[in-house]
């Protein structure tokens, strides 16, 4: 804490926001007399250029919220009551070491400990280094951590062979720019401001979503297309392409594997016709849209992990990439396609989680799979204890009331280090307070832009909050761990992300030490300034081509070529299924919440507000509905409550809700989560979130 300024000082410390945002934006920190007073976008980093969203501009309120965690606590009443008694720090990790021990030496091992984190800071040092380095020793199950991104990262890989893609601060430049799947206006600010841009040069913005989101209302041009379809209209789009010979022959001969296996597909089986019975979509629309993206250059696509969350959702991720390639759009440095630039970023992440500390034969459990684990349904022996940081699976994990009753098991230890009384709080034995990001150090990058970041302590932990890394130093001194794997500090463990005492120091990274980002807040990776990835192939994949026909998806079972797989539930999907549950429930994030996060902020909300359900006017009228009524929306798997909103941003047979929002915010009546299921997507393992059929009548 040595870079914390004196009680008496005002002064301006550099942080960086930590939430699972692309932008990963640059901060600057006033703090006056020992309490931080102001909050503002850097206006020296080039991405952030000094404005942050609406939720981050209000953290301040998160930081100093009265009902901050403040002290350990130990549970008196029953799971799910939320009563405890505080108790110390000492106590607490006492007691955890002691059960974590017992279950360690107990007839089942140490794989009936499980921890369950995500994305609660993106912070390679908080997130991903002491706590991996942890359970890894402990020898408990490893966490797969699917829940967000891993379907589209997947198909991505399949496909281009690495998480590189189009530079961010490109699309400037862009003359065509399709947002696929991402409401960038709300979840991408700072990209979207490059959009206007580039439209004030003439660029046109088409966004393709089944709801008018933000980013939709504002674009020149929304396709809405049915949920979980977006592969067939990639498809689609590339028969046009080849039928009225608008692809680019040179680039497919040259750095593409598969072209006319390809082409004989998409010919024949995916006419606009065909396509459009499956999407919804105009047979007009489908042909116009082949052909601006073909003709206009260059062309960029934004495509997001939303359009990923049902069965076929890494194929359709894998059908999407495709499309750059077939009119050779990767030539130009402001087209190709952006889904992360995290592939760019070559940090020492097994130095920091240590998988070498892994014992053979560790199981692995799927986040989104966690009913089945604390119902005893997975291989393996049960879960005993459950350690849960950087998430809210009470809120957010699906079919929620399995996991609602897992949590309330009498034999199921459980420990929750958070930073509020949150859903997943109310069902722990012991809860250990936590920093927010103003209250200790970490090391960012991103996967929005090309940027390393240091996040400085701008000022004490409040009360007796501990970051995650000082939590599992002290445990596993108690558990016997050796030292010398834990008793690191945090910036030494980013220097060793950042290469800086290895022999050989990745291109990127050359002179990003961490004493330079302390200096400086941030530095570019080391990049050519006209990043072309694939302007001459070079794709990481086996062949150094853009791979249409993939042999590796075919020796896993999967179609070797771009397809087309329906969602396991939809009304077109499951037409008898439809017949009781014949609405199909999207659950996007709400702009002024982050998933869960921020849902206790009232500034981010307005008085009495209560979440709301967006349906159709003829849907509302075949149910007798009217704005303000209040609602029940359910399927076999459980029901919540919202308030009706008639809405043109949606079509016929969907309905919206937007979250996450806390069971307890809502007065019990409980968020999406239970209704969806845990079924997972074709490729990753990911959550299907979107595969939702449910009813809804009037309370």
């Amino acid at each position: 804490m040595s870079s914390l300024v004196a009680l008496n000082e005002t002064s301006q410390i550099r942080a960086v926001c930590p939430h699972d945002c692309p932008d990963t934006c640059a901060m600057q920190i006033t703090v006056a007399d020992g309490r931080a007073v102001k909050i503002a976008g850097d206006r020296e980093h080039p991405f952030t250029q000094g404005f942050l969203c609406h939720k981050v501009s209000r953290y301040l309120d998160r930081v100093y919220h009265p009902e901050r965690l403040t002290v350990p606590l130990k549970r008196t009443g029953p799971k799910g009551s939320g009563e405890f008694t505080p108790v110390s720090w000492e106590a607490a990790l006492d007691e955890i070491a002691v059960r974590f021990r017992a279950v360690a030496d107990g007839p089942h091992g140490p794989q009936s400990i499980l921890p369950y984190s995500y994305a609660g800071t993106m912070g390679k040092i908080q997130n991903e280094s002491l706590d991996r380095r942890f359970f890894h020793r402990l020898g408990a199950s490893l966490l797969d951590r699917t829940i967000c991104a891993t379907a589209g990262g997947e198909g991505f890989t399949y496909t281009i062979g690495s998480r590189r893609g189009t530079d961010p601060e490109a699309f400037n430049d862009s003359r065509y720019i399709i947002n696929w799947g991402s409401n960038t206006a709300v979840t991408n600010m700072h990209l979207w401001v490059r959009m206007l841009k580039a439209r004030k040069r003439g660029a046109k913005i088409v966004t393709i979503d089944p709801y008018k989101s933000l980013t939709a209302a504002r674009s020149d041009w929304h396709l809405p297309i049915r949920v979980g379809t977006d592969a067939a209209l990639a498809l689609g789009l590339m028969h046009v392409i080849f039928r009225d010979e608008l692809h680019d022959r040179d680039y497919l001969e040259h750095y593409c594997l598969g072209t006319d296996e390809l082409r004989d597909r998409v010919l024949r089986e995916y006419s606009p016709e065909q396509v459009s019975a499956i999407t919804g979509l105009k047979v007009a629309d489908i042909e116009q849209l082949a052909r601006e993206y073909a003709t206009t250059s260059p062309a960029a696509i934004r495509i997001n992990y939303g359009m990923q969350r049902h069965y076929g959702g890494g194929m359709a991720v894998r059908t999407i990439a495709c499309l750059p390639a077939t009119v050779g759009a990767w030539r130009h440095r402001a087209g190709g396609i952006l889904l992360s630039t995290s592939g760019y970023y070559p940090l020492n992440t097994q130095a920091l989680q240590r998988p070498d500390l892994i014992p053979p034969g560790t199981r692995t459990i799927n986040m989104v799979q966690l009913a089945e684990a604390l119902a005893g349904e997975l291989p393996g022996p049960p879960v005993l204890a459950l350690y849960v940081y950087n998430s809210n699976p009470a809120a957010v994990a699906p079919d929620q009331n399995r996991v609602l009753q897992g949590l309330r098991r009498d034999d199921l230890f459980t420990v929750v280090h958070e930073q509020f009384p949150t859903d997943t709080v109310d069902y722990a034995d012991i809860v250990l307070p936590a920093t927010t990001q103003l209250e200790h150090f970490d090391l960012h990058t991103s996967y929005g832009h090309h940027y390393v970041l240091a996040n400085q302590p701008a000022i004490p932990p409040l009360a007796e909050a501990r970051p995650n890394t000082e939590v599992f130093r002290q445990l596993a001194a108690r558990l016997g761990f050796e030292p010398e794997l834990f008793q690191v500090s945090d910036e030494d463990l980013a220097r060793v992300a950042l290469c800086e005492n290895d022999r050989h120091v990745p291109e990127a990274l050359r002179g990003i030490t961490l004493e330079r980002l302390k200096a400086e807040g941030s530095a570019k990776l080391n990049l050519p300034r006209e990043l072309t990835p694939y302007a001459h192939g070079n794709f990481a994949t086996p062949s150094g081509k853009c791979e249409f026909y993939c042999e590796r998806l075919k020796k896993m079972g999967f179609d070797p070529l771009p397809t087309y797989l329906p969602p396991k539930e939809s009304r077109q999907s499951k037409p008898e299924l439809a017949t009781k549950y014949p609405l199909q429930l999207l659950s996007p994030p709400r702009p002024q919440f982050l998933n869960s996060s921020f849902v206790n902020i009232p500034a981010l909300r307005s008085p009495g507000e209560v979440p709301v359900l967006l349906i159709s006017a003829v849907d509302a009228e075949s149910r007798s509905l009217k704005d303000g009524d209040g609602v029940r929306i359910f399927n076999d798997r459980g029901a919540f409550e919202a308030i009706v909103v008639v809405s043109d941003t949606v079509h016929e047979g969907l309905v919206v809700a937007e979250g996450i929002w806390w069971h307890k915010m809502t007065g019990g009546k409980g968020n999406a989560n239970l209704t969806t299921s845990t079924a997972l997507t074709d490729l990753g393992g990911g959550a299907t979130f979107f595969d939702n059929l449910v009813e809804v009548a009037k309370v």
